[in-house]
């Protein structure tokens, strides 16, 4: 299929490619890196996440194809490709991309000087500089290093995902004739990137592979070395697990195992300085099966999560963009914290995240852990922040002869060890720790208190978007609600039946759950949206996700555009629905907001005739959410919440300084203030939210 054809293919298919769309959202995350207006240290921020952003697009998608190349299966992507000419636009598409953030990166380096730092080479420093910099290599880096050594007597070693190594070629003299061989170096992931050098007015980084660059021969003592080629690889890290009914400790060993052979995966991508030796390579890409696609010459810091370093560092820390201080939530009047048991038993709370702290939650389970009527916490977890103050306060409660069951998800992508271990301190302290659900990632945040208060028992109610992390908390835009209302208790008790133990329950009141029938009552609500539209009622959807990639629902919405419905979504990532096309979807707007924060909160909104249906909760419009995960969206019944919810919306829907519009060609173009307009900065607004903001709460 020649290029012409693959690019006529995909501007013809109603639907946008996933992974394509994918890569347009890194490219939004690339452009904060430009933005002039922010500190050099947020732009390098904004350069280090989109590179994690792309490790993790080659490990799971990337290596996701190649599942279905390497055994000769069937993939057709949503644009009508199959596998192999889909590859190529996948990786000729990331080679772009790396371009282009390679071009920032050195358009930054060249401000470095200006703002108190530099990046230099061992040749670049001074004597002084460089014994201290030979002196750290002696005592710290060398006894680290192990030289492997590749020929016919030393098979071909294991090297680690995503490490740097130093590919050597040396010569050795022979009888017959002089003959190459080949040695890897990894750098261990527990050294610095960077040694730092203090000069009077500006820190020195200098870069640890430039370090050993310049003393390799003390580690290839007379020896000569022909050439010495720095590179990286990405390994194929998406697995299946073959999981059972029974979800016991043989599926968490099932995990263990599988974690072990994400190390070995097929390489994907193999990152390289500018001039690698042929001889190395050569031999690299017939050992791994790759080609010039999988093969990506850098030109400039390879592995610019390395960036890390410098933008942590104690003397640059008030350099970076300071969020405000959290604000009172509209619904938790100041002092209210104090006594939540009692507060939470007349009101119903909504927090937005991290415009309001999580602390009321997080406090509440705290002091649930230690109040004497308090008889179990019930709570599911599927990331957790380091030194998390939640496992510390389960663990609390267990200490205190409180029943506690706690569902950790070990299927949490690149947290499965981490949930593992923290499980099973949770056992050890006598929690009742499930791992899991068969065929399912459990990806639903919901905890509930069970207390004791007289001759009558009351279920305090969290659910919410967001993971019970108090580090991403502070990061990324979530919603949750704190309840007691009985019908909520019962909802949010019958799950947690189904998710731990045999239940199936006819339905819920407040609740729409996934993989039961969250897919269906949401086509079901677009349809009531079409059929009042047809019949000449106001109608309109505003939702707001991470991805939209299902094409049932999205033909739901194709068909409601057709019927007049008018549809405003706010899709931060992966959007598979092509908006603005004549016949199909004139009534669709897409926007994505990219900025100081990571949107991450969900929120479904349906006019319902001048009656809002409004709904948050876990949930992005995906096959596996809808087929593949325990998801729970919330309905919002409370009117003063709703209206809260409903502003959250429309505070989106007016940023004029973080969001892109998506074109009909699946293109997306910054958003600038219209004539007359003014800046609006959703993420900074939110911080002056009154509650006569709320009133205004209108979306059309």
């Amino acid at each position: 299929m020649n290029p012409i054809k693959v690019s006529d293919q995909i501007r013809k298919s109603n639907y946008i490619s996933r992974d394509l769309s994918w890569m347009r959202f890194n490219f939004r995350v690339l452009d904060q890196a430009r933005n002039p207006n922010t500190s050099i240290f947020d732009r390098l921020k904004f350069l280090a996440i989109c590179s994690s952003n792309l490790d993790e697009f080659f490990m799971i998608r990337i290596g996701s194809l190649y599942n279905y190349i390497d055994y000769g299966k069937e993939r057709i992507d949503y644009s009508g490709m199959r596998e192999i000419p889909f590859r190529k636009k996948l990786l000729d598409f990331s080679h772009r991309f790396v371009t282009d953030q390679y071009k920032v990166y050195q358009d930054l380096v060249k401000e470095f000087p200006q703002n108190g730092l530099d990046i230099c080479q061992v040749k670049d420093l001074t004597e002084s500089e460089q014994r201290k910099v030979d002196a750290y290599f002696k005592d710290t880096i060398f006894p680290l290093l192990t030289p492997m050594v590749y020929d016919s007597y030393h098979g071909f070693p294991l090297m680690m995902n995503m490490l740097l190594i130093f590919g050597v070629v040396t010569q050795v003299a022979e009888e017959v004739k002089p003959s190459n061989r080949l040695t890897f170096i990894q750098i261990p992931a527990n050294l610095n990137r960077f040694i730092e050098i203090q000069r009077k007015d500006k820190i020195i980084f200098v870069p640890i592979e430039d370090v050993i660059r310049e003393n390799m021969p003390k580690l290839f003592r007379n020896v000569e070395i022909l050439s010495v080629s720095l590179f990286r690889i990405t390994r194929n890290g998406d697995f299946t697990l073959e999981e059972s009914d029974d979800m016991d400790q043989d599926f968490v060993q099932e995990v263990k195992l599988k974690l072990k052979t994400r190390k070995k995966g097929r390489v994907v991508r193999l990152e390289m300085d500018k001039e690698p030796s042929p001889h190395m390579l050569k031999i690299l890409k017939e050992r791994w099966t790759i080609d010039k696609a999988n093969l990506f010459q850098i030109n400039g810091l390879v592995d610019l999560r390395g960036l890390w370093q410098i933008i942590k560092h104690p003397q640059f820390k008030n350099k970076l963009m300071k969020a405000p201080a959290p604000v009172q939530a509209p619904s938790l009047p100041r002092g209210a914290e104090e006594n939540m048991f009692e507060y939470l038993k007349e009101h119903d709370v909504l927090l937005h995240h991290p415009y309001n702290s999580i602390e009321p939650v997080v406090s509440l389970l705290e002091k649930a852990a230690e109040d004497p009527y308090v008889l179990g916490i019930k709570q599911t977890i599927y990331r957790l922040a380091d030194n998390s103050r939640v496992t510390a306060a389960l663990l609390k409660a267990a200490e205190n002869g409180k029943h506690v069951s706690a569902l950790f998800e070990v299927k949490a992508r690149f947290d499965e060890e981490k949930n593992i271990k923290e499980g099973e301190r949770l056992e050890k302290a006598g929690c009742f720790v499930i791992y899991g659900i068969s065929k399912y990632k459990t990806h639903t945040k919901m905890m509930m208190i069970i207390r004791k208060e007289g001759e009558k028992v009351t279920r305090y109610v969290h659910i919410g978007s967001g993971n019970y992390n108090e580090s991403t908390s502070r990061q990324y835009t979530d919603i949750s609600m704190l309840t007691t209302d009985d019908v909520y208790a019962h909802d949010v008790s019958d799950f947690f039946n189904v998710i731990t133990g045999h239940s199936y329950p006819e339905d819920y009141q407040y609740l729409i759950t996934a993989p039961k029938d969250m897919r269906q009552q949401l086509i079901e609500l677009i349809r009531h949206e079409a059929e009042n539209a047809k019949q000449g009622f106001e109608a309109g959807i505003v939702i707001k996700i991470n991805s939209l990639e299902d094409k049932e629902v999205i033909d739901e919405f194709y068909a409601a555009s057709q019927a007049g419905v008018k549809i405003k979504l706010i899709v931060r990532g992966i959007c598979c629905l092509r908006p603005g096309r004549e016949g199909l979807s004139e009534n669709i707007q897409v926007s994505s907001i990219v900025g100081e924060y990571l949107e991450h909160a969900r929120l479904f909104y349906f006019h319902n005739n001048g009656i809002p249906t409004v709904l948050g909760g876990s949930a992005d419009i995906m096959v596996r959410s809808f087929e593949r995960r325990i998801e729970a969206l919330f309905y919002i019944v409370n009117d003063e919440l709703k209206r809260q919810a409903i502003n959250i919306l429309r505070f989106n829907l007016m940023d004029n300084q973080n969001s892109y519009m998506m074109r009909e060609d699946g293109t997306y173009v910054r958003r600038h203030p219209e004539e007359g307009e003014a800046p609006f900065n959703a993420h900074r607004e939110f911080y002056h939210l009154t509650n006569e903001m709320t009133k205004e709460a209108c979306l059309f």
